[in-house]
């Protein structure tokens, strides 16, 4: 099985990418391998869903 890649755009505020940054420089990375890291961890799937189920919840979607 080949693995290729592909391009991932996300645009996001200045606030939350400051965020990322200042994460990002305290383990001396670049945001984008901060990102994918993230992205990585094992428990991601969990913690991504538990937050879109919270923001159902909070906007009231059914």
């Amino acid at each position: 099985m080949s693995m290729g890649t592909s391009v991932l755009s996300l645009r996001m505020d200045r606030e939350l990418l400051e965020r990322l940054r200042a994460h990002a420089a305290k383990r001396g990375m670049s945001v984008q391998d901060y990102v994918v890291r993230t992205l990585m961890r094992n428990d991601f799937d969990e913690r991504f869903h538990a937050a879109v189920e919270e923001t159902e919840r909070f906007y009231g979607v059914p």
